[in-house]
């Protein structure tokens, strides 16, 4: 039982807010470096940071420069980045052969960090979009997503990163059982140590579109992705999508997008008591850095807000574009 709470004056609770140091005393929430998945773009060439112009401060790195960047992100004390293709326009098919090939670029990135810093964590995205000519996350039929068949190319994906040194597999697809295929594939090649964090409850949300075009999907997607992604007037959905996928084997649970559903992240922590991460996407970032580069919001105090918000709604970890520069001012 909570105990009485005195009426005023006995109780006065700025007393608690005076100072810097007793408003530290007693903060219930913490923020660190060691909380951040740090997203990072990755193209082909040598010695190249192309901006992501829907993103402002974002670039798309080529193999080289993403093992700098790890070397950056480990000295600033982020424990893991997560790699997303860029992929050349020659490359994406309709077979989407490309997401398993042992040289594609998700997978030099991953060999090239784990050169750099072996004691980074590389996560890799599992999904066909970025290898897609039709810019789904799965094969199109007849203009339906077909399900099974998508998840035997997810889990020669997830293999073929698994091969190449990532730490986590983060799948990203939305299709049905795909959690335990892929469980079952790893353990079945020796790969027993590869963690999922499971893109459980992944929104069909309209906030994706800078992450669009900072993969090159976005032009060449036919439709819409809501026959797989989830309703955003789903709540309960959620927390069903999110216990399947921890039955089918995920160690981690993340809810995609981030700030617009604080409400599935507190109630998935509550429900589950299972890591869970939130995707703070790249809508949300373009708004808060956009408006920050314009002086309509003071950029650094709005981006440890928004990020203090995801632990409070009781998120262990955020994947977030801010990594960088929010560790920066955390280290002081």
């Amino acid at each position: 039982m909570r105990p009485m709470t005195p009426t005023f004056p006995a109780h006065r609770p700025r007393r608690l807010r005076r100072t810097e140091g007793l408003r530290a005393l007693v903060r219930e929430t913490s923020l660190g470096p060691e909380d951040f998945i740090w997203p990072v773009f990755v193209r082909d060439g040598e010695g190249i940071e192309e901006p992501v112009p829907s993103m402002p401060g974002v670039v798309r790195r080529s193999v080289d420069k993403v093992a700098q960047a790890a070397r950056e992100a480990h000295a600033l004390g982020i424990p893991a980045i997560c790699l997303f293709p860029y992929t050349d326009e020659e490359k994406k098919t309709e077979d989407c052969a490309e997401a398993w090939n042992p040289d594609n670029l998700s997978n030099r990135a991953t060999r090239a960090i784990k050169d750099a810093v072996p004691d980074m964590l590389v996560m890799t995205d599992v999904a066909l979009d970025p290898y897609n000519s039709l810019g789904h996350d799965g094969f199109v039929k007849d203009g339906y997503i077909v399900n099974d068949r998508t998840v035997d190319a997810l889990v020669k994906q997830t293999l073929s990163q698994a091969r190449a040194g990532a730490d986590i597999i983060g799948p990203s697809d939305m299709m049905d059982s795909r959690i335990a295929a892929m469980r079952d594939a790893l353990e079945g090649e020796g790969f027993q140590n590869v963690a999922i964090l499971s893109y459980a409850a992944k929104y069909a949300s309209a906030f994706y579109g800078p992450f669009r075009d900072a993969v090159g999907a976005s032009g060449a997607l036919k439709g819409d992705k809501k026959g797989y992604q989830m309703d955003p007037a789903n709540s309960d959905e959620a927390m069903r999508m999110i216990a399947r996928d921890l039955a089918e084997g995920a160690d981690m649970v993340m809810i995609k997008p981030g700030m617009p559903y604080l409400d599935i992240c507190r109630r998935a922590k509550d429900s589950f008591a299972v890591p869970t991460f939130a995707y703070q996407v790249s809508g949300e970032y373009a708004m808060l850095a956009g408006a920050a580069e314009r002086g309509w919001l003071d950029g650094d105090r709005v981006m440890l807000e928004s990020l203090m918000a995801f632990k409070r709604a009781g998120c262990d970890g955020v994947l977030t574009y801010f990594a960088p520069q929010a560790a920066r001012i955390l280290n002081g």
